[in-house]
């Protein structure tokens, strides 16, 4: 009795800590939020919004709400998503790349890009890549009956390296004055194309799979457990493990169609919230998507106030990233339990 009093005070006082944390990270996402209201090319004030200016308002509603509401709900799912992946491989290393969703969306953005008009086509384009190469990755790893995670790894593997050299393809083809260099720019990600016209479904879809992975993630923590603990306690591993996949690559495919590829932030995110909460549960999935909003919203901001051009938002997800990486590395390196 005297050993359990201790582990639950201990369980307490984690919990508040989970809850502190989530406090100030939004916290800090709103005031990230506001500040990126107002960074752009065109000033806005809070007097030209209140007095009515057209203008104003017409930039304020159509480019910079919704670019606002990509980064914070984008940068959400991103976090929340890599929080599934991490969890169910059992690695805090694991991303949205091991399914191959990133490769599949830029080779299908790449055609997109030679073989379709308009932003919307190539955003169209890009989404279908991802879910065709989710869908090939979750069909050869059914092949498989074990139900093994190194099977959906391999399979990810493979599907990589075939989007890869699709990409490649579609590059050599390319027109190098025009659309090669349209492809690169999307590869390196940018929030710069997205308006209010846009982002509706992809949004939408981005907030539905990201309620559905926080209503199943009691059965999530159970796939980080010994698949045959896990199959004692009743649950059916392989078909649990690919409907959750199959709802955070949705995710990921709805945020990457939109974005172009945004690096580092399905892999910081998560890994840092675990590192921070020492716990593996919805507060720790949680903390993870709010530092998912904050890192790709910062991230947009310097990406479009640093510089006379605006410049790709995945430079600056890598330079605040990394860092912050290897500082919750030398804070502990058993953060991932």
């Amino acid at each position: 009795m005297n050993s359990i009093r201790p582990s639950m005070a201990l369980l307490t006082v984690r919990s508040h800590k989970t809850a502190l944390l989530c406090t100030a990270g939004m916290a800090l996402l709103i005031v990230l939020a506001v500040v990126s209201l107002f960074t752009g090319k065109y000033p806005l004030t809070w007097q030209g919004l209140a007095g009515g200016d057209g203008m104003q308002l017409r930039v304020f509603y159509t480019l910079r709400l919704s670019r606002t509401a990509v980064g914070l709900i984008g940068g959400f799912a991103l976090g929340a998503a890599g929080f599934v992946y991490q969890t169910v491989f059992r690695n805090p290393l694991a991303s949205p790349d091991v399914i191959g969703v990133t490769s599949g969306a830029s080779a299908g953005a790449a055609a997109g890009i030679l073989f379709l008009s308009g932003a919307a086509a190539v955003t169209a384009a890009s989404f279908a890549g991802a879910l065709a190469a989710m869908g090939l990755a979750l069909a050869l790893s059914a092949l498989d009956q074990s139900g093994k995670q190194a099977t959906i790894v391999l399979a990810g593997i493979a599907v990589h390296s075939l989007a890869q050299t699709a990409l490649m393809c579609l590059k050599l083809t390319a027109d190098p004055e025009r659309e090669l260099a349209s492809i690169e720019y999307w590869i390196m990600g940018s929030l710069n194309g997205i308006s209010g016209y846009s982002i509706g479904g992809n949004l939408l879809l981005c907030a539905v799979c990201v309620a559905v992975l926080f209503l199943l993630h009691r059965q999530v923590v159970l796939l980080s457990a010994e698949e045959g603990e896990a199959r004692m306690l009743g649950v059916s591993v392989g078909k649990l493990r690919l409907a959750v996949l199959l709802v955070a690559t949705l995710a990921v495919s709805a945020v990457v169609s939109l974005t172009g590829l945004i690096s580092f932030v399905g892999l910081l995110a998560p890994h840092g919230a675990r590192l921070l909460t020492r716990r593996n549960d919805a507060g720790t999935m949680l903390l993870g998507g709010i530092l998912g909003g904050v890192l790709l919203t910062g991230a947009d901001i310097l990406a479009r106030s640093v510089a006379a051009t605006e410049l790709p938002v995945s430079i600056f997800t890598s330079l605040l990233g990394a860092p912050f990486l290897i500082v919750l590395i030398v804070r502990g390196r058993k953060g991932y339990e």
